[in-house]
């Protein structure tokens, strides 16, 4: 059995990179940027307007002028004009090109226009107003978005305006969710006295799709044989497998077992912490074909890792290993540098065993601070508790008692 420490450094070591491929940019959303992103061009692309008014020479206001003949119109997307007196004004909309020889711009609400003439009702306006200055944004060439950049409603606008229709991003791993067990019954069945439904798969699922991952599901039986061959043709097939169930120490918990007459390696089983104690997680190498559409590999043949995670079957236990340990893991292999946060905790606790706590902690913010209140569940199989409560506050196994005000870190899935 290995520390939370040590199985956390070993699932990193274990990463992987799975490439990039380059998809419609509407579609990257939640996925993980894979190349500089650049400004085409200066931003704005000219001195724009940014308020519906007139546009005027400012010493002609500054000299005491308060009455303007309108000159012209300068509609958003129209070819710029010029004022040709500078004692006269152009009317402009948000988003134009700021007329040649005006400088600033008067809102509407500041003005009233009688017979052609704009009679500024302001005593005070400032140079240069309500005009976005060419290049202010950014400059041709500059970048405006970092590689390794999590994409998100943000981005897709900075890639619409400098015309990236298409853009490069880490490639997601293939992944199978397992779970196992004869007593689940699937969600749409009406479970015996004896049985229950799954859930776990359902949940990791999902905790992938936050992740934009997208995954496939199997149920197995708790039949050796049968988890023997299935298990055989996903190591083949898949670059990741997530089981749920089957590694404890139960009569019928066979994984261990199958792993390893599959040549599964394993790099640790059992974690001193709870919940979650009964992980399992190793790796399987071979020689794999290439894919003879692929421009990834020289070779015939190249070696392929599949990485193993055998989470215990308690809801609870799923949930947090997959967020304390997976979730580093998918983050690593595509080059995302995750930033520690903590909480203070707002009660005493009392953990007596030499393991790492994961305890349920309802989240709020004080005076800037996040403070982290427990909540009493009923224990690894209370899949309800999560409902309210909002991350996961870990408590070192190197005391018993964790007193209130003390700061530990935290992991959210709210």
């Amino acid at each position: 059995m290995i520390s939370v420490k040590e199985a956390l450094q070993t699932v990193l070591n274990s990463n992987q990179n799975f490439g990039v491929e380059e998809i419609s940019f509407i579609k990257s959303v939640g996925r993980i940027l894979k190349e500089e992103i650049l400004a085409d061009r200066d931003f704005p692309p000219f001195n724009r307007v940014s308020m519906d008014g007139i546009a005027i020479d400012y010493p002609a206001f500054k000299n005491g002028q308060r009455d303007f003949k309108i000159e012209g119109i300068q509609a958003a997307g129209s070819e710029q004009i010029s004022l040709k007196n500078p004692e006269n004004c152009i009317e402009v909309m948000t988003g134009a090109v700021l007329p040649n020889n005006a400088n600033t711009v008067i809102r509407y609400e500041d003005v009233t226009i009688i017979d052609e003439i704009a009679t500024i009702n302001i005593d005070v306006i400032n140079d240069a107003q309500n005009v976005h200055p060419r290049g202010k944004d950014g400059q041709k060439g500059d970048v405006l978005i970092e590689e390794n950049k999590i994409i998100s409603a943000a981005e897709i606008g900075v890639l619409a305006t400098v015309g990236k229709s298409t853009v490069k991003v880490a490639k997601q791993p293939k992944v199978m969710i397992v779970s196992t067990g004869d007593e689940l019954v699937g969600v749409a069945e009406i479970p015996l006295e004896h049985q229950i439904r799954r859930s776990n798969v359902f949940t990791l699922v999902s905790l992938l799709e936050r992740l934009s991952i997208p995954s496939e599901t199997a149920h197995i039986t708790d039949d050796k044989p049968i988890l023997k061959s299935k298990i055989e043709s996903y190591l083949q097939e898949y670059d990741v497998l997530l089981f749920s169930g089957a590694v404890s120490k139960g009569k019928y918990d066979f994984l261990p077992e199958v792993f390893d007459e599959l040549g599964v390696e394993k790099l640790f089983h059992k974690v001193t912490q709870r919940p979650g104690k009964p992980f399992w997680f190793g790796r399987r190498s071979f020689l794999k074909e290439n894919d003879l559409n692929s421009d990834n590999h020289t070779n015939d043949k190249y070696k392929k890792n599949t990485i193993v995670f055998g989470f215990p079957g308690n809801p609870i236990s799923t949930f947090v290993n997959c967020l304390a340990y997976f979730y580093p893991w998918y983050y690593k292999s595509v080059g995302i540098k995750l930033e520690e946060e903590t909480a203070i905790l707002n009660a005493d606790v009392s953990f007596k065993p030499n393991l790492t706590y994961f305890l349920q902690v309802k989240l709020s913010s004080r005076f800037g601070h996040l403070i982290a209140t427990p909540i009493t569940g009923n224990g690894s199989g209370d899949l309800a508790s999560l409902v309210k409560t909002d991350a996961f506050i870990q408590l070192p196994n190197d005391k018993t008692e964790f007193k209130k005000g003390e700061v530990f870190p935290i992991i959210r899935y709210r």
